[in-house]
């Protein structure tokens, strides 16, 4: 019989193991430990993780991680510029190819539910989520400012010109995923099957995880980084200073937020945050769950084996 953290070997890597999970259930430990059983390296699926520098907040994998299990999809992109999912699924599945080719195992970990659905199954419509925000927006505008915007991000959408809720619903998805629109029609699932495996808790538990992480997060300099950021030149409103704990601390420093109030008002977003990822997740019948406690490494490992 083979051991339990013996490497998968070569004709079973057509399958990916895919950890999901609400925010601060342990995906990103899991994932490693995963990946240092079964001879693997991690592409992380977090919109956030794959900008430079800004690290405390995004929840990077720690420099002694790092430095026994290559990451992937991870601190590449300049935090001034902008990021979407089409150009990760770009990446991440070259980085799939470029690890399997190696004989090694890829573990994808990651919370932002576009990019996971995205690189597993193809870009679909269907698969990208209303925003309210935008719509909103976007209902404000008359036909030819509408159209103007639309037109700005793809020259050639495929979409009536003259209907506002057709140009609304594509301007939303391209927010989401990056032109052409056209591409987005066809589904191109990948080469090899997603074994997506979902780790959970109580709602009362991960609220505590989340609370603890965040005053952390604010122990270890949170707002010092903020400021850093914005003293480099990233925009207030850039990608990745909008995120849960950025987005925060720059309330903090515009003094909305005392340094007491700060972790309360993170830990209340990321409960919203950790919320809505588990509604996305749970209406996935392809999720096997796994409770955190007890420890859910063993029971893992055997499903993946027996799943491959």
């Amino acid at each position: 019989m083979a051991r339990a953290d013996a490497p998968l070997p070569q004709k079973l890597l057509t399958v990916v193991p895919v950890i999901v999970g609400p925010t601060g259930i342990g995906k990103s430990q899991l994932a490693f430990d995963l990946a240092l059983r079964l001879d693997g390296e991690i592409v992380v699926a977090d919109s956030r993780q794959v900008y430079q520098r800004p690290d405390i907040a995004t929840n990077k994998p720690s420099p002694e991680q790092r430095s026994r299990i290559r990451y992937h999809m991870i601190d590449f992109v300049d935090p001034a510029t902008s990021f979407n999912a089409a150009e990760y699924v770009d990446g991440a599945r070259a980085a799939i190819e470029d690890i399997t080719s190696r004989g090694k195992l890829p573990v994808v970990e990651g919370g932002t539910m576009l990019y996971v659905d995205a690189l597993c199954d193809g870009f679909t419509l269907t698969g990208i989520p209303p925003n309210p925000a935008l719509r909103d927006e976007l209902q404000r505008l008359g036909l030819d400012a509408l159209r103007g915007r639309l037109l700005a991000l793809d020259p050639d959408p495929g979409v009536d010109l003259k209907n506002p809720v057709r140009m609304i619903r594509a301007v939303e998805i391209l927010e989401a995923a990056g032109p052409p629109l056209r591409a987005l029609r066809t589904r191109t699932p990948p080469p090899w099957q997603a074994l997506r495996i979902g780790l959970t808790a109580g709602l009362a538990m991960i609220d505590r995880r989340l609370e603890e992480r965040s005053r952390l997060q604010v122990d270890r300099g949170l707002v010092a980084e903020t400021q850093s950021a914005l003293d480099s030149g990233v925009a207030d409103n850039a990608a990745v200073l909008t995120g849960i704990g950025y987005a925060d601390a720059l309330r903090h420093l515009r003094g909305e937020l005392t340094r007491e109030e700060l972790p309360m008002a993170m830990a209340q977003s990321n409960r919203r945050y950790a919320r809505r990822q588990l509604r996305w997740w749970r209406r996935d019948a392809r999720v096997r769950w796994f409770e955190i406690e007890p420890d859910p490494l063993p029971g893992i490992l055997t499903y993946v084996r027996d799943s491959t």
